[in-house]
C-alpha cells in the first residue's frame, strides 16, 4: 500500500499536462488570444483532478482486493489491491486531464476561435 501512495503522489505531481490547444491563427489578435487562453485554462482548473484520482484509486483498490482475495490469501489481496489502486488512480488522472482539455477547447470555441486539435 505504501507503494500505491507513492504512485498516486507521483501521478498528481505529473498531472501538469499542458492543455496545448492549436487554433487557426489567421486573422486572430494574438494578444487577445493569450488572454482568452489564460481565462479558459482557469476554468479548466475547476475540474477536480485530486477527486478523480482518489475515486479511481478507491475503486481500483476494492476491485483488486476482491480479485486478490478470490485467487489467494490476505497478502495476495493486499498486493493486488495496491496494484488496482495505482491503476485506478492512473485512470482517474487520465479522465480528469481529458476533461480539462475539453473545457479549454470548448471555452475557446465559445469565444469564436477555430480549434484545430
Amino acid at each position: 500500500m505504501k507503494h500505491c501512495i507513492t504512485i498516486v503522489t507521483l501521478l498528481l505531481v505529473c498531472s501538469c499536462a499542458s492543455n496545448k490547444v492549436i487554433v487557426d491563427r489567421k486573422g486572430v489578435n494574438m494578444a487577445q488570444y493569450e488572454k482568452d487562453l489564460v481565462e479558459c485554462r482557469q476554468y479548466a482548473e475547476e475540474v477536480s483532478v485530486g477527486e478523480e484520482v482518489a475515486e479511481g484509486a478507491a475503486r481500483g483498490a476494492v476491485v483488486g482486493g476482491v480479485i486478490g482475495a478470490a485467487i489467494g490469501n490476505s497478502n495476495t489481496a493486499g498486493r493486488v489491491g495496491g496494484a488496482g489502486a495505482a491503476h485506478g488512480a492512473s485512470r482517474g488522472l487520465s479522465k480528469a486531464e481529458h476533461e480539462q482539455k475539453r473545457v479549454v477547447r470548448n471555452c475557446l470555441r465559445g469565444r469564436g476561435y477555430r480549434v484545430l486539435n
